[in-house]
């Protein structure tokens, strides 16, 4: 084989309608043959048996803050974090990861500066010290009084792939429980006491109704301009879902419940549920589980949100339930997000598609990941 060839042979290939047992040819960083059986080639490298699967695809991925901030005011090297952010990613199985950045939310933006976050990126893969592609997923916090002109200077970042439209103001969408706002701020590191707390509630509230159907409008015509796909975040009514499909969105990003889910779906958005949520069983904010989407066939994409080995662990408990298979559970983990991003040469065990290869072996029924393969080239 030329240096630039990849024969992996006696795997069990996850294909987008059944598992097979068979091989698969690399040339040139793409699949160029796949097909049934073994070869027993000398130069073939023996799978085992194990799993191959595509490359995982992130579309929300928080980790990235947890490494540049791991503790409320402890500020870490933006170069270093995002190294330790990349090894992580890759060791989960994530091939392809939005980062999503926070612009305009209150908490996020006393941690976090956007422009620290994309230069960090930039420079990183200027250097060749990513393993795995970075993409940024701009979250836009509509009631902040300067969200265009934080916005603005954001959009010429070579990897923007997704915008999404936030509104966390207390009272509605994911923070109808003000009490679960307040243990979100304490969590921040922003606790109030009760007049305090108070008082912050309806400063949000008003800047919410001040700004946020103003700069709705802004970010979607930034979006129309530059072509950029958009989410919308924490639907909780079907007026959300309606505003959403008004605005050209692809993507329903964690539905606060089954009705807008379902909304959603019938809409023809790809709704997009937490896998922590699926692997534990119930959402830790209290929103509808990911399972009871899945069993309601309102469950098109899955996130690894703030915990990055959750995404391969969900995809092969989903893979068990025989409503949905392995097939179709590999792909709301790879096929669906990458094609709500934009993305159409990843994604699928297709001739023709980026060799971002996944080796898995089962063991006591979870999955145990044996390497990846970026483009064709080991990297773990």
């Amino acid at each position: 084989m030329s240096p630039r060839e990849l024969l992996l042979d006696n795997a069990r290939l996850v294909l987008p309608d059944r598992v097979v047992n068979g091989h698969l040819r690399v040339v040139g960083g793409r699949i160029r043959e796949l097909g049934e059986g073994r070869l027993r080639t000398p130069s073939a490298r023996d799978c085992d048996g194990d799993y191959l699967l595509p490359g995982l695809v992130e579309l929300h991925t928080d980790n990235l803050e947890k490494h540049l901030l791991p503790r409320p005011g402890a500020h870490w090297p933006a170069a270093a974090a995002v190294r330790a952010h990349d090894a992580q990613l890759l060791a989960a199985g994530i091939a392809t990861a939005l980062n999503a950045i926070s612009v305009g939310e209150e908490e996020a933006e006393q941690a976090v500066e956007p422009q620290t976050v994309l230069a960090a990126l930039a420079q990183a893969r200027e250097d060749g010290g990513l393993r795995i592609e970075h993409a940024v997923h701009l979250r836009c916090e509509l009631p902040c009084p300067d969200l265009p002109q934080r916005l603005q200077p954001l959009l010429d970042a070579p990897q923007l792939r997704l915008l999404s439209l936030m509104d966390h103001t207390p009272g509605q969408r994911q923070f109808h429980d003000l009490e679960r706002y307040r243990a979100y701020s304490a969590r921040h590191g922003t606790a109030r006491d009760d007049a305090g707390f108070g008082a912050h509630v309806r400063h949000l509230q008003d800047l919410q109704h001040r700004h946020a159907a103003g700069h709705r409008r802004i970010v979607l015509a930034m979006a129309r301009e530059r072509g950029l796909p958009l989410a919308s975040h924490d639907d909780s009514e079907l007026g959300h879902i309606a505003e959403a499909v008004d605005a050209g969105a692809r993507i329903a990003e964690f539905p606060v419940n089954l009705a807008t889910a379902l909304a959603a779906r019938a809409a023809g958005l790809s709704v997009l549920a937490g896998a922590p949520n699926l692997v534990r069983g119930g959402s830790h904010s209290g929103n509808v589980a990911a399972s009871e989407l899945a069993r309601a066939g309102a469950l098109d994409a899955l996130s690894s949100d703030y915990v990055p080995g959750s995404l391969l662990l969900a995809a092969f408990q989903l893979g068990a339930w025989d409503s949905i298979g392995l097939p179709r559970a590999v792909a709301m983990v790879t096929h669906t997000p990458a094609r709500a991003a934009g993305y159409d040469d990843r994604g699928a065990l297709e001739v023709g598609q980026r060799a971002d290869l996944l080796r898995v072996r089962v063991v006591r029924g979870f999955p145990h990941l044996e390497a990846v393969w970026i483009g064709g080239e080991r990297r773990y």
